[in-house]
């Protein structure tokens, strides 16, 4: 099988401080993945290597069978797009600017963008619910709906991965629920792949195909959502007691949690 991630014994150090130690993981296409972890176990710093914005200090990372680090960066461009837990920009572009953005790597340098560019961008504006404010400046956005903006800029990039670092952390649960709609549904549909650091495991556990739990830089279990998430797992990373059961109205496994 060719795989898509294939991350071996990475580590990463942050001021001299181990962020990722001995980090191994093989990751395929057509699945999303959810990462789950607590604060500071280094999801954020493995979103940050797999999109290439790092570079492990040890071990390596592959991506499509060669190294991460020996693509061209317009080229990785095509193929991986992010949505980061924050994303500030002091320049007054548009919002319909910055969705633009999200084209560039597929538009030849000093040219325009052609119609079908622009078609795309109404498009993926529309169903982001962001057209309302395409001419509004993106400083000028509260968080949420510059979080649909740099959503819609993702989608836009149409690459065959996208990385979701924390991406509905913003947003309503209108909005959130919309979000992870997309996202799966081009999963599903267009065979592509998503990677979702998230912290809510109960919409973790309905939309993802797949648990990476991370504790301390290293992963604690990896599997199908039915087969990893359970009380031992979540006691185990996170020192919560739960139940965890089979939920008829989500169609889903769902945690429940109860006072200490």
């Amino acid at each position: 099988m060719n795989h898509l991630f294939e991350i071996q014994t990475a580590s990463f150090d942050y001021k001299k401080k181990s962020v990722l130690r001995d980090f191994s993981l093989t990751l395929n296409a057509g699945v999303f993945y959810g990462i789950i972890g607590p604060n500071g176990c280094g999801k954020s710093t493995l979103i940050d290597l797999m999109i290439g914005h790092q570079q492990p200090t040890a071990g390596y990372i592959h991506y499509k069978g060669k190294a991460l680090n020996t693509y061209p960066r317009k080229m990785l461009s095509r193929e991986i797009a992010l949505v980061p837990q924050n994303f500030y920009i002091n320049f007054p572009f548009t919002s319909q600017e910055v969705v633009m953005m999200g084209r560039y790597p597929h538009i030849a340098r000093f040219a325009a963008p052609s119609d079908e560019d622009n078609r795309i961008l109404q498009d993926i504006m529309a169903q982001t619910d962001t057209l309302a404010f395409a001419n509004r400046f993106i400083t000028e956005l509260s968080g949420g709906e510059r979080q649909r903006v740099i959503f819609a800029r993702a989608l836009a990039q149409d690459a065959p991965v996208l990385l979701l670092d924390e991406a509905t952390s913003n947003l309503d649960i209108n909005h959130t629920i919309t979000v992870l709609n997309m996202a799966a549904e081009r999963v599903a549909t267009q065979q592509k792949t998503v990677i979702a650091v998230m912290q809510d495991i109960n919409l973790a556990a309905l939309f993802c195909d797949e648990l990476i739990f991370m504790q301390q830089g290293s992963v604690a279990a990896h599997g199908p959502v039915k087969t990893v998430l359970n009380e031992e797992i979540l006691r185990s990373v996170f020192q919560v007691e739960s139940k965890v059961q089979f939920d008829p109205y989500s169609q889903a496994i769902q945690v429940i949690y109860k006072k200490k």
